[in-house]
């Protein structure tokens, strides 16, 4: 089918099923408009492929445009491309393997305040309040995984630089991130007047249990449950949805995409992708939400 006709076909569907305001269409058609100029060679659905979003992505970090705008674009290209795999005239989604699927569930992402209450439950009084605290606020502020941050050892904090180093994978491949002056505070406050004092003060671990011994991720993950009840968070969440939540965050902030996927240690580029579209759904309801007050 010419892409020009599918476009056509595609806002139909909108229009009659989705029920969108003509602002919305009129975005997504600039958008569609723009990712065919940038690759002007592909004038028929044929001529479509499972790394035109990729590339897409990669060619509008290229233009530094505004996450927010990227996000837009590249949600609206993977709509696109969803409608038609559904129809029948392209089998785009089947072919993008391990690569986000086009529809799959998005990740749990929580809102600036609400990630602040889940932040604020520990009780800093105590070793363990202050231990969790530091734990929150070094994931939020990294990205880290949750194997991560619990293995995380004493020589990978450079409080100096403001950075935490990470080795991964079988290759022990190593990436740098850097750490809030916030989370590097609350760090710093509980191993001087916490850690210091513990059992296993001696060991190369940063977060210790009562006992001396490296924090486990059951336990971790029992504690994030903890505090989202008591902050009053009716979903249900884990450690990993505060790596969500510093992926989405910095992209609504501005950050390039390659940026945020250098720092969560990502091998591929679509990997980090899911982070735009879940960024795009929530300015999206942001602006509708705005748009009925």
């Amino acid at each position: 089918m010419d892409l020009t006709d599918a476009i056509d076909v595609y806002f139909q569907y909108l229009r009659a099923n989705k029920g969108l305001s003509e602002v919305t269409i009129s975005n997504y058609a600039e958008d569609l408009l723009i990712f065919r100029r940038s690759f002007p060679e592909k004038q028929d659905t044929d001529d479509l492929s499972s790394n035109d979003i990729e590339d897409f992505a990669i060619e509008e970090g290229k233009r530094q445009h505004a996450s927010a705008t990227i996000a837009r674009r590249i949600s609206c290209l993977y709509n696109f491309y969803l409608f038609l795999d559904r129809r029948g005239i392209t089998r785009i989604a089947a072919e993008k393997g391990d690569s986000p699927k086009l529809g799959e569930h998005l990740p749990t992402v929580l809102t600036y305040d609400e990630v602040e209450r889940l932040l604020a439950m520990p009780d800093t009084s105590k070793e363990s309040g202050a231990r969790d605290k530091a734990m929150l606020e070094v994931m939020y502020s990294s990205g880290l995984r949750v194997s991560e941050l619990c293995l995380l050892k004493t020589n990978a904090v450079s409080f100096e630089n403001r950075l935490i180093t990470i080795r991964q994978g079988k290759g022990n491949k190593q990436r740098t991130v850097p750490i809030s002056d916030a989370a590097l505070d609350y760090l710093r406050r509980y191993m001087d007047e916490f850690r210091s004092k513990n059992p296993g003060r001696k060991t190369s671990f940063v977060f210790l249990n009562l006992r001396g011994q490296p924090i486990s991720r059951n336990y971790f993950f029992m504690q994030v449950r903890k505090y989202a009840s008591e902050a009053g968070i009716a979903q249900t969440i884990s450690p990993h949805t505060l790596r969500h939540c510093f992926a989405t965050h910095l992209l609504e902030r501005g950050a390039q995409i390659r940026i945020v996927q250098a720092m969560l240690g990502h091998t591929h580029l679509s990997t980090t992708q899911v982070y735009t579209h879940v960024s795009s759904e929530r300015i999206s309801s942001a602006y509708d939400d705005y748009m009925e007050e």
